[in-house]
């Protein structure tokens, strides 16, 4: 039994039949620096130096499920067998060094085919630079940098639904421990959740179960692949920030769903689907949300948000506004944050033999 002088953050989280050995995890960050979808020695090097560091679960960025599900030209995707290959070498490096990883599932629908962050451009990449079209529930741009979507129709829909089940197919094959399935930031399962990017009158557009559909399915295929034992996560976007977009007791209704179609747990986020959305961005802003969409506690949340300390994040889960952490920004700054927490809070951790010296007295 775990001393109860242990701090709540440092305590392990069965799923199925996947024990992690805290709840201090590392969130899906797009490095933009894969090449035609196949991670590189950067994702190898990036991912793997966080289970040095303490972390409880590692989670790979967002990885297209089909070629013109990718954010950017330059995403990591899963869609070949060489893309399996390399993440499956990373996985192995990450179980080498004692840590757990798992990889978030993804299409971004109209927001597909974007400049990366520092390129000089923004908006859509046009197709002499290496763009392609992109789909969505409707023909609405996200915003005037954007190219106008082509509205996916029934066989585009169950297009999308076999890509993530042959996506999580290569992922298990691949050796990852959790799958993810990615519904928020304004990327496609989100547009379709949304009441502000969905216009749909047929069997997924107009009321939340219909808006949820495309989500549900899809969570029930990649459960299906996943069979009893290999969690299954879902992230979702609490909130538009805008009047009458997706509300976080619409985000804690689908996540009920979910958890029914056979997800484990919802990663609670927020925004993506308008542009230039007023956010009060201060420590911990996203942590009501999953709060909400947590309940009573019947819902297994992580809450996200610029969360950088151990205190924080222990004050969050003793609080019972979720179950786990998933912090960003901080893992980059100090790739060691695990193990940095482990010490400000006095809890025992694991560490590597090679780097026992460094153990703070």
């Amino acid at each position: 039994m775990t001393p109860l002088s242990t701090p709540q953050l440092f305590t392990p989280l069965t799923l199925r039949s996947l024990t992690l050995p805290n709840r201090l995890w590392v969130s899906p960050m797009c490095m933009y620096s894969a090449v035609d979808g196949v991670p590189q020695s950067w994702h190898r090097t990036h991912l793997s130096q966080f289970a040095s560091g303490g972390a409880g679960l590692i989670m790979a960025e967002a990885t297209g499920v089909v070629p013109e599900g990718r954010i950017s030209p330059r995403d990591t995707g899963i869609w070949n067998a060489e893309q399996q290959h390399e993440w499956a070498r990373i996985v192995t490096e990450v179980h080498d060094r004692g840590g757990l990883i798992g990889i978030q599932l993804a299409h971004a629908g109209r927001m597909a085919s974007t400049w990366w962050p520092w390129a000089e451009l923004r908006g859509s990449v046009p197709p002499a630079d290496g763009g392609w079209p992109t789909v969505a529930p409707s023909a609405i741009a996200f915003d005037d940098y954007y190219a106008e979507p082509s509205a996916l129709d029934a066989d585009g829909i169950e297009r999308v639904v076999s890509a993530f089940a042959d996506a999580a197919r290569r992922a298990v094959d691949a050796g990852f421990d959790v799958l993810e399935v990615h519904g928020a930031h304004g990327y496609l399962l989100h547009e379709f959740l949304s009441p502000l990017s969905n216009m749909r009158d047929d069997e997924y557009g107009g009321s939340l179960e219909n808006r949820a559909r495309l989500l549900l399915r899809i969570v029930a295929a990649v459960r299906g692949v996943a069979g009893e034992g290999l969690p299954v996560f879902v992230r979702l976007s609490a909130t538009d920030y805008a009047d009458g977009g997706f509300t976080p007791e619409q985000a804690a209704q689908v996540g009920r769903w979910a958890m029914v179609a056979g997800a484990d747990l919802v990663d609670v986020s927020s925004g993506g689907i308008v542009a230039r959305p007023r956010i009060d961005y201060r420590p911990g802003f996203q942590v009501p949300f999953a709060r909400t969409v947590r309940g009573d506690g019947d819902l297994p949340t992580a809450a996200v948000g610029l969360i950088t300390t151990g205190a924080q994040a222990e004050e969050i889960l003793t609080s019972g506004a979720a179950d786990a952490i998933f912090a960003g920004r901080e893992w980059l700054r100090d790739p060691h944050f695990g193990l940095r927490a482990a010490h400000e809070l006095g809890a025992e951790v694991r560490w590597q033999p090679q780097y026992l010296r460094a153990r703070w007295r």
